[in-house]
């Protein structure tokens, strides 16, 4: 399977990648409810918490929407969403570390490490697409505490882009896919 065959098997089985957008998207507007009823620290663990089931969530999702919520054991990309989760478990680390002294940060650094894993998508999908929204998620997680924002509106903001962007491109992915029948 060479690279744009393992790059359209992506899409097909995952719609785009749109369905882990739109599980991450979720578990961000979950976190964020849960900052407002209940504490700062239970959203921050609901965000950890809910990340661990982010990609089974995204395979129920796809089979919902008629995908197979599967790639090829020959795609080449395979692996290239795993590769790209150490530096994300290292954002994590920081923000539990830097969320000790100061609490307003967790959030913001939780979208940079996001927001930079989802460059990677792009060579995933072949959706530009993907540069978009891990762009406005950093700039999102540099803009919360530069205008000193409450603690909770990175939470929204993470949950509100990655669910726009869902929509987007599972448009995109459907478009795609028609236009290669």
């Amino acid at each position: 399977m060479d690279f744009i065959e393992s790059q359209k098997d992506m899409s097909s089985s995952y719609l785009g990648g749109a369905t882990g957008v739109l599980a991450s998207g979720l578990v961000w507007l979950i976190a964020a409810v849960i900052g407002i009823t209940i504490s700062s620290v239970a959203s921050m663990y609901a965000l950890f918490i809910g990340g661990m089931f982010i990609f089974p969530l995204s395979i129920v999702f796809s089979k919902l929407l008629s995908a197979p919520g599967k790639h090829s054991s020959e795609n080449a990309l395979k692996h290239l969403a795993l590769e790209t989760l150490p530096p994300l478990f290292g954002g994590l680390l920081v923000a539990f570390y830097v969320a000790q002294f100061e609490m307003e940060l967790f959030f913001p650094i939780m979208l940079l490490a996001i927001g930079a894993r989802y460059f990677a998508f792009q060579t995933m999908y072949s959706l530009k697409e993907y540069w978009s929204l891990g762009t406005l998620l950093m700039a999102a997680g540099v803009a919360c505490p530069i205008l000193g924002l409450p603690f909770i509106i990175g939470a929204f903001a993470g949950g509100i882009l990655e669910i726009a962007f869902a929509l987007i491109i599972f448009k995109k992915s459907r478009a795609v896919s028609s236009a290669a029948v």
